[in-house]
């Protein structure tokens, strides 16, 4: 059985140039014509086509291919013995880009596009992605979630220097509050609580009072949260969620 070259070419996804090509530097010759002298390709052909096609995928020159199929000492069970040897290792090449792919694309979740050495520097000992999960898996799918990754996304490295130089100004002035034995009621507790929420809206979302109350609740019932704020100071999680609690109920007085 023969096949015309358009048919080929349909085939093996490639143009009849490419095909009239090969024939013309000997690569691949049809093995018969037609009557009116166009090209026809049999089924021996169609197999060498394939090999060719194998090894051009794999990056070999059109005169290496030549070579390696007229090798009278090779047989086409070598072939494909080279091929799969060679498919293989680039098939763990492309999964080893692929994990460092998925690995950058689970950094940039957080909008963080810094180096390593920078991250570490600007954050400290503290892990933002640990953060991050928390929220994606309570939010993720959220408009609020949404924003904050659109703003985060944007930010240089000095925009996170100036944020983490605000949560460690906020985190210093709280522990003294707690030292001095203010309760989460007073003024100066709810007013670092509203310090709070606005810097939520500031980098990140709209932080309602509501939405706010939900956050104190997630740093208590949430083990990584609890342990970032109460590596502050030992119960600052439990007198953050309540001295937000009575911002939100003062607001509500306000009005």
């Amino acid at each position: 059985m023969s096949h015309p070259v358009g048919r080929v070419a349909g085939f093996a996804g490639v143009t009849v140039r490419t095909l009239h090509h090969y024939d013309e530097i000997g690569l691949l010759v049809p093995s018969g014509r037609s009557h009116a002298g166009h090209r026809r390709y049999s089924d021996a052909d169609l197999d060498r086509l394939q090999q060719i096609l194998f090894y051009r995928e794999l990056g070999f020159p059109l005169e290496e291919v030549a070579a390696l199929l007229d090798d009278p000492a090779a047989d086409p069970r070598a072939h494909l013995r080279r091929q799969h040897e060679l498919l293989t290792a680039r098939i763990e090449k492309l999964q080893k880009m692929a994990a460092a792919v998925e690995h950058a694309m689970e950094a940039r979740k957080m909008g963080i596009n810094l180096t390593p050495e920078e991250k570490f520097e600007v954050f400290g000992d503290k892990d933002p992605e640990a953060h991050a999960e928390g929220a994606e898996r309570r939010w993720g799918g959220t408009e609020t979630y949404a924003e904050s990754q659109r703003r985060a996304a944007g930010y240089t490295k000095e925009d996170w220097r100036r944020m983490q130089a605000e949560v460690t100004s906020w985190s210093e002035r709280y522990t003294a509050l707690m030292e001095a034995g203010e309760q989460p009621a007073g003024e100066p507790a709810m007013d670092l609580a509203e310090e709070h929420r606005q810097h939520v809206t500031k980098w990140f979302y709209a932080c309602s009072y509501e939405i706010h109350q939900g956050l104190g609740a997630m740093y208590v019932s949430d083990e990584r949260f609890k342990e970032f704020y109460d590596a502050m100071r030992p119960g600052l999680a439990e007198h953050l969620r309540d001295a937000i609690g009575a911002n939100a109920a003062r607001h509500a007085q306000e009005d």
